[in-house]
């Protein structure tokens, strides 16, 4: 089977990345599908995550992000002639490749391909969530743009959501949505961390939806308490310096860090894991760190979380975004070695149902029975 990804880039250490460049991974390994990737945005950029040699990848260079360099009707002028840009240009890949089936990670493509191809059984892989504009501050443009978007996935012959509750907002807009989570390709020597380091980690991006400040605000609750511990922070994004301008004067004992590939090793040296996010389409740190033996502690906000984390069980779920109830609960599992490390040990566990094979195989079947 031939199958054609289309995404704006594989540029950044993130989770949508990593996922997706494992996933295409795997079927060329275990299931020898014939995978192309195309982009529109990688430019220069080295794919962060190793991609097989058998996987072709072409970049459109559309640069799309060149839009921004405008406002008001230039910019709208500007999006128009590169979406002419990327009509034109897929559709001759398209042509070329001539796919068994596509799969759009970007939902703004769907109208797009669907224009490019009206023949080829098209998926969308959702990595948003359907809702997520009720969380974001967007310009009158955006939104506008996003209802547009939403609505084209009708156009797509099925979408696949990473939880539950999303698939429930996506059906408002096409009949035929699945539920597949996130694969987990992670941590394959099984190693745990001991749980007795007196550090807690964060990983994600310095922004709104991962609301850095609550973490902020949190951990000065914690910090009062266990000032030997320390917290840990990796990411990127338009907030971090503003970040690192306010942590400068407090001690407060965090230290931020870029993004790495030795993430794994970092989990190890640490005894918990947080997430503050205001929502979450999967939250993929969550199982990751799971599969390390680190109990995790997140908001319960729209819908990653609840669907990973049974609370009490192997972390925390902290309702109606109380930042005092998330620093009790931090300080419980520094303060409990036994629950401490019947958390991780149940985490353990619970990441299991994210393995490759599992997920995988829900793939290799949904795939069969919408393809040529």
């Amino acid at each position: 089977m031939r199958i054609l990804y289309i995404t704006d880039a594989l540029a950044v250490w993130g989770g949508i990345e990593r996922v997706l460049s494992n996933k295409m991974n795997y079927l060329v390994e275990h299931f020898g599908y014939d995978v192309y990737v195309i982009t529109t945005n990688q430019g220069k950029h080295v794919a962060p995550y190793p991609l097989d040699s058998r996987i072709h990848a072409r970049d459109l260079n559309i640069q799309f992000h060149h839009q921004y360099r405008y406002c008001g009707l230039k910019r709208i002028l500007v999006y128009t002639k590169l979406n002419r840009l990327f009509l034109k240009r897929l559709k001759a890949a398209i042509n070329e490749i001539e796919p068994d089936l596509m799969i759009c990670i970007r939902m703004e493509f769907v109208g797009l391909i669907r224009k490019a191809d009206k023949r080829i059984p098209l998926v969308y892989e959702s990595h948003s969530m359907c809702n997520s504009y009720l969380y974001e501050k967007l310009s009158l443009l955006r939104r506008i743009r996003q209802y547009f978007d939403r609505r084209s996935v009708n156009r797509a012959d099925c979408v696949v959501s990473l939880t539950n509750g999303d698939a429930d907002d996506w059906r408002r807009y096409n009949d035929n949505v699945y539920v597949i989570p996130n694969l987990l390709n992670f941590n394959p020597l099984g190693k745990h961390s001991g749980l007795q380091s007196k550090n807690v980690i964060f990983v994600g991006r310095f922004s709104e939806q991962k609301d850095v400040w609550s973490l902020l605000s949190i951990w000065q609750l914690v910090h009062h308490r266990h000032p030997e511990w320390k917290l840990n922070v990796y990411g990127e994004g338009a907030l971090k310096n503003n970040f690192l301008e306010v942590i400068k004067d407090e001690d407060l004992n965090i230290e931020v860090f870029p993004p790495t590939d030795e993430i794994l090793d970092r989990y190890l040296e640490c005894s918990l894991l947080i997430m503050t996010s205001r929502y979450e389409p999967f939250g993929l740190v969550l199982p990751e760190a799971m599969s390390c033996g680190l109990p995790v502690i997140a908001f319960d906000c729209p819908y990653g979380p609840g669907a990973i984390i049974s609370d009490g069980h192997d972390g925390f779920l902290i309702g109606k975004y109380s930042k005092e109830l998330f620093a009790e609960r931090i300080c419980q599992l520094i303060e409990d070695d036994s629950l401490r490390l019947y958390m991780g040990t149940n985490a353990v566990s619970s990441a299991k149902r994210y393995k490759s094979d599992s997920v995988m195989l829900q793939w290799k079947q949904l795939l069969e029975r919408y393809s040529c």
